[in-house]
């Protein structure tokens, strides 16, 4: 089938025979919350259809595909660092420690590991690496990555907005919505904010 219905079909890793692990992360751009990164062993030849960068599915379909992945692949884990390391470090470091810490976990140790974006750090000297831009739209592993990455962060957003319900964490998950950012000017900031982030746009000449 082709066309803008068509089923996707990734590849399942890019390099066979090695237990290769694919990374992501997600919340990267947000306001608030940690960032969660995931990593995942899929098996040789395995093919999940609909499994796709988890912005190209739908929410239902998300939480299906997680329990389809946890369920087959061949080890799983998540990563996660939380505002305040991220004030620390800035989210390009932190969103690499949160996939290094997701790599710890794993119960399978990678034989490499291929990474969504252009941006990593070696993990351990004995593990090549490899990054690939759009990497969640060709390779299952990464795509799979996405998946944990997204639905185990909203979950955890959904969470921290029963704490903090003024700012509709359960709806825009802590990116930087004009609602979000109107809640910031009303009540401040929380514990989990980035503070380090442009919470509120710059004033302009008539404010």
């Amino acid at each position: 089938m082709t066309g803008p219905h068509a089923i996707v079909s990734l590849p399942p890793c890019n390099r066979s025979g090695c237990n290769e692990a694919g990374c992501d992360e997600a919340g990267r751009g947000c306001l608030a919350g940690p960032v969660y990164a995931a990593a995942v062993i899929l098996p040789d030849g395995y093919v999940l259809p609909g499994l796709n960068d988890s912005k190209q599915v739908s929410e239902k379909n998300r939480g299906v595909l997680r329990t389809v992945i946890e369920e087959n692949a061949l080890a799983w884990a998540v990563g996660i660092v939380s505002a305040a390391e991220i004030d620390r470090m800035n989210i390009l470091r932190a969103s690499i420690l949160a996939m290094h810490r997701a790599l710890d976990a794993l119960d399978v140790t990678p034989g490499a590991v291929i990474v969504d974006g252009n941006r990593f750090f070696t993990w351990r000297q004995d593990v090549p690496w490899q990054t690939f831009v759009k990497g969640d739209g060709r390779f299952a592993n990464i795509a799979a990555a996405s998946i944990l990455a997204k639905t185990y962060r909203d979950e955890c957003m959904v969470s921290l907005a029963a704490e903090y319900p003024q700012y509709g964490w359960d709806i825009n998950k802590g990116y930087p919505t004009a609602a979000h950012r109107a809640a910031i000017a009303e009540y401040g900031v929380t514990p989990y904010h980035r503070k380090t982030f442009r919470l509120l746009p710059p004033p302009t000449l008539f404010d």
